[in-house]
C-alpha cells in the first residue's frame, strides 16, 4: 500500500452551495501526494451528490448515518488518516494552489514543531476578497502565537497542517463544542509542542451568515465561553507554567464577561 505525505481531512454538512469549489482547490494543488478524506456528517441537502461528482482516486468518500457533529466526524477522519501528516480544510473555503506544499516543506524543515497554520484572507460568496484578520497577520512567530492564545485564538483552523502523530494521541475533545480547535491548540502547547504560521495567505476563508464561526460570535458571552473552555482544559492538563499561565488568564476573561454583560443590560 502506497502511503500518502499528507492526509487533507474535510468533515461536510449541508455545504452543496460552496463544496465543489474547496474540493477543486485541494485537487489542484501543486504538492500531488496526498489522500483526500470527505466525509459528510448526515447531510439533508445535496452535499453528497456535488461530492461523488467527482471521481479523483484519492478521494476517500465516507458518510455518518446521521448527524454527529463537527468533532465526532472530525475525529473519525483522524482515525482513518494515512499521512505523515494532516491538513485541515473545510467545505465552505479554499485553498490556494501552492498551500500543501509549502506547509509540508516547512514541517520537513522543522521538526520542532508540531502545528503550522498560514495566514488567510476573507472572501464573500462571489469569492471577492474583504480584508484580512488583523490578529491573524500580528501573530506569527510560535512565541506570538504561544503569548496570544492565552487570551484568545489567533489561528485560522482550516489553515492548519499538523504531524499525524500528534493529533491521533490528542484528538478534538467533544466536551468542547463549537471551541474544539482553541482547546486543541492549548492542549497542544501544555505538552510542549510548538505551534508555528507561515505569513502568507494560502487559504480563502469563506465568511458567510450560515457559518459556524458566525453562528457561534452571535451566541453566548465569548469571553465566558474562554473561561468555560479553559476551566475543561485545565481539569486534564499536565502541570506545568503554561497550565498556570492559562489559570491566571481565567481572571480577565471573567471581568470581560462580566463587563460585557453589564453593557448589555444598560442597552436593553
Amino acid at each position: 500500500m502506497n502511503v500518502p505525505a499528507v492526509s487533507v481531512i474535510l468533515p461536510a454538512y449541508n455545504c452543496e452551495k460552496y463544496i465543489a469549489k474547496a474540493i477543486v482547490s485541494v485537487l489542484h494543488q501543486t504538492f500531488t501526494d496526498f489522500e483526500f478524506i470527505i466525509i459528510n456528517d448526515g447531510s439533508t441537502d445535496k452535499t453528497e451528490f456535488a461530492i461523488r461528482a467527482f471521481s479523483d482516486p484519492r478521494i476517500i468518500y465516507l458518510k455518518n448515518p446521521t448527524n454527529k457533529g463537527l468533532v465526532f466526524t472530525l475525529n473519525r477522519c483522524i482515525e482513518i488518516a494515512n499521512g505523515k501528516y494532516i491538513a485541515r480544510m473545510d467545505a465552505d473555503d479554499i485553498c490556494l494552489p501552492e498551500r500543501l506544499a509549502k506547509q509540508k516543506s516547512f514541517l520537513d524543515q522543522n521538526e520542532n514543531i508540531g502545528v503550522v497554520a498560514t495566514t488567510i484572507e476573507f472572501i464573500n460568496d462571489k469569492e471577492e476578497k474583504t480584508g484580512s484578520w488583523e490578529l491573524d497577520r500580528k501573530t506569527i512567530t510560535s512565541k506570538q502565537i504561544k503569548d496570544q492564545l492565552l487570551f484568545e485564538n489567533c489561528i485560522a483552523h482550516p489553515s492548519v497542517m499538523m504531524r499525524t502523530a500528534i493529533l491521533k494521541e490528542l484528538k478534538y475533545n467533544e466536551k468542547q463544542k463549537n471551541i474544539e480547535d482553541y482547546d486543541l491548540w492549548l492542549r497542544v502547547l501544555n505538552r510542549g509542542i510548538s505551534i508555528a504560521k507561515i505569513n502568507e495567505p494560502l487559504l480563502l476563508y469563506r465568511s458567510h451568515e450560515d457559518s459556524v464561526t458566525n453562528i457561534y460570535l452571535k451566541k453566548k458571552n465569548v469571553f465566558f465561553r474562554h473561561a468555560s473552555m479553559k476551566i475543561k482544559f485545565l481539569s486534564g492538563a499536565k502541570i506545568n507554567w503554561f497550565s498556570f499561565c492559562v489559570a491566571a488568564s481565567l481572571f480577565p476573561d471573567m471581568i470581560k464577561g462580566l463587563a460585557k454583560e453589564i453593557k448589555n443590560l444598560f442597552r436593553k
